[in-house]
Parts: C-alpha cells; structure tokens; sequence
C-alpha cells in the first residue's frame, strides 16, 4: 500500500495544471508549462581570487620569481598558458619588450581565470613604476603604472670626531648623501686638509615614500657645515644649484681638491725636506695620497698646455684657466688628455700613480695665479654667477625658510641632549 499511495502522489505531482509565478518586484510574470524546456540564465562567476576590475593590487595574482635560463615562453608555459598567448604578450606594444629582458630574481605576477585564460600581467620595475599586461579583447595592451612618491623633509645632524666620513655614517647618512653633502661644499671647503676633530654639519633632505613606506632619499635641501669655526650654509633652489642665504653661488670657478682622496701626506709648505733629493725644497703645492689609479679631475675649466712625462714629474698634465690661472698634476700612472684639448671643471684628466721622481703613489697639485705660486686651499677663488635677479625675491624666501628649519632642528637636538 505504501508504495502504491506514493506513485500516485507522483502522478498528481506530474499533471498538476502550472500556476503563474510572479516574481516580487517591478519583473514581468512568467508562466511555465509542462513539457517545455526554458533557458536558464547562469551567472558569470570569476575564478576565486580573480578581482576582474582592473585594480593593480598584486593581492590575488600569482607570483613567479624567475630563474636563471628562463625565457618569457618557458614561464608561460610553466602556467600552462598556450604559444599563441605568448606571441600576443610579447607583442603588445614597445613596452612588452622589457618582458624580453627578464633577469633571475625578477618578479612576474600573472592573472588567470579557471579556463586558464591570461588576464593580466605585472612586471615592476622599481619601487616607482611597474610594467602592466592587460587583456583587451583578443589581445593584450601594455601600460605603465607609476606610484606617487611622497617627499618629506628629514633632518640629519653630527659631528667630526675621527674623520667627516665616519661622522655621516654616525648621523644616519648613506655614502651618497655624504659624497652630496662634499660636493656642496667642496668649493670652500678642501675635505683633505682643512677637516678638524669638532667641526660639525647639519643637514635637511627628502625622505622619499610610497604607500607610508621609506623607499630612499632624495636631494639635500638645504645644509650647513661649521669648519674651524667658520660656518657655510648652502640653500637648493628649483634650478638644482645651491646658493647661499645671500643667493651668492656656492659654486667656484675652481674646486679646492681635485680627487676623491684616502688622506695627505704632506701640506703646502714654502720649506719642505725632499725625502728624494735629501734637501729642503721649497713644497709648492698639495700632495693627495691614494690609491693607483683613482681619477684626478679638472679643478676648473680650461685648455691642457701640457701632457707629458719626464723623469722628474713623471706624467703630468698642465692646465691654463683663462689668463691669470694654472693649475699642475704631476706623477700620474697614466694621462686622459692632451695637449690643446678643451676640458670642463670635474673631468678626469689622469689617474694617480707613482711615476717621476716620489717614494710613493700620490698626486702632486699646485695653483698658480699670474705665474706665482698660491696655497691652493686658502687662495681667492673666481665665484660662478649669483642667483639671477629674476629669482632673488623667491629665493630669499625660500632660503629663509629653510635656515629656520635648520637652526629649528639644531635647538630641538641640542634640548634633548
């Protein structure tokens, strides 16, 4: 009986007549009937993880490190995506063929859907720029994208105990800010011989950001260095040059060292004992000591009228700077011009060695204004041109605002410690 009662419970199930459906809302009423078949629609769901919207997050792509040997088509395949899909990414604009250039450790993030369908493709490049693949209908469009950086304002302060290098690895500068920091003040200040225990240097600079996250540092905005007493302050205006809080150019027409240099043997000094010749000679110039081969460079513009060797100076190159300067470079273990080229302050004219007549590898320098023999690290130097007049008022301004922040930053560490 209990199986004859549920057959036809079945059967009235079956020809029951359809009733109206009405859906709530503002949709239409559908009516179905038996023995009709209808369409279904199905909702297009994306592959979990997949975000569909063109956001750049790399959050749901799948990364991929590159290995040595890899080569775009042997990634893709990896992913099981086809040759075909391979030749449109490689050839979706100039910029696909930085995917060509792949290197080992390199970040790929790929997007793909659950037909293994390739929809997009982030390659950075940087910190800053990243290089993006999109799917475009049946082929691929490469763009460019570029996050904002933040520039901050960061202060950084120390002082010489042993040397200026040792003091800006101590106040949290990386090398290059301290080879900037030399630079600025490379025209007054000569950081072979005139850096004393003591001497001091206050410096504000860019923090660079992205997304709240230090990536690096830009330029020095404004700095001060306290040498022997004396205190130079340097501003940066929007032309990339440094001036003083006057607007005077902190540029020379001549640098008062000409190399990166390890330390001095000797100072200039008019009665000097030859370690050589065995007999007080006059010492007419600057001895910088450092490794062979490190470049000596131009300390100013001018025209070689000299490049040479001799057993006494071994070879050596001579500079003409207008009418009234010369500067000398002797002992060289190789020379990088000749004689009536046209050279610009900071070239490299030679490389330091030991050759002519020396116990040891250095660079001998020597200044000479009107034919007479000067101090190279305390003669009068030639200035570069001032700030311009167009600018001084803007100028004024902003290097104002800039020394208060200095002298701020120096209060506040001063009343911490």
């Amino acid at each position: 009986m209990g199986i004859l009662s549920l057959v036809i419970l079945l059967l009235v199930i079956l020809f029951w007549p359809a009733e109206e459906v009405a859906a709530s809302g503002s949709a239409p009423k559908v009516t179905l009937e038996l023995g009709i078949e209808y369409p279904v629609a199905i909702p297009n769901f994306a592959f979990e993880g997949i975000n569909d919207t063109g956001d750049t997050d790399t959050t749901d792509y799948i990364s991929y490190k590159v290995k040595s040997g890899d080569t775009l088509a042997q990634i893709f395949n990896r992913f099981s995506l086809s040759p075909q899909t391979t030749h449109k990414v490689s050839r979706a604009g100039e910029l696909a063929e930085k995917l060509t250039r792949l290197k080992p450790g390199d970040l790929l993030y790929f997007r793909i859907n659950e037909a293994n369908h390739l929809l997009g493709l982030k390659f950075p490049l940087s910190n800053i720029d990243t290089l993006l693949v999109n799917a475009k209908g049946n082929d691929f469009e490469t763009t460019i994208e570029t996050k904002e950086i933040e520039s901050v304002l960061s202060f950084s302060q120390g002082s010489i105990k042993s040397s200026f290098w040792n003091a800006g690895v101590e106040a949290g500068l990386s090398d290059l800010q301290i080879m900037e920091l030399a630079g600025i003040f490379g025209w007054d200040i000569d950081f072979a011989q005139e850096i004393r225990a003591g001497d001091s240097f206050n410096v504000a600079y860019e923090a660079l950001y992205i997304d709240g996250e230090l990536i690096g540092t830009g330029n020095i905005a404004a700095a001060e260095f306290i040498n022997q007493g004396e205190t130079f302050t340097a501003i940066r205006y929007t032309d990339n040059q440094y001036y003083t809080p006057q607007g005077a150019s902190m540029r020379k027409s001549f640098l008062r060292a000409p190399i990166n240099f390890k330390y001095v043997s000797s100072n200039f000094n008019p009665k000097r004992f030859h370690p050589v010749q065995k007999r007080y000679k006059p010492h007419r110039g600057v001895d910088y000591v450092a490794k062979i081969g490190t470049p000596v460079l131009a300390a100013g513009d001018g025209k070689v009228i000299r490049s040479q060797y001799d057993r006494f100076n071994g070879h050596h190159v001579f500079l003409q700077h207008g009418e009234r300067y010369q500067t000398k470079y002797l002992h060289f273990t190789k020379r990088a011009v000749k004689l009536g080229q046209i050279v610009k302050q900071g070239d490299v004219i030679g490389y330091l060695g030991a050759t002519g007549m020396v116990t040891g590898a250095h660079l001998h320098y020597e200044f000479l204004v009107d034919g007479v023999h000067r101090n190279p690290k305390t003669v009068s130097l030639p200035k570069a041109e001032p700030i311009k007049a167009a600018h001084k008022a803007k100028f004024l301004e902003i290097a104002s605002q800039k020394v208060s922040l200095l002298d701020n930053h120096k209060r506040i560490l001063l009343a911490m410690n």
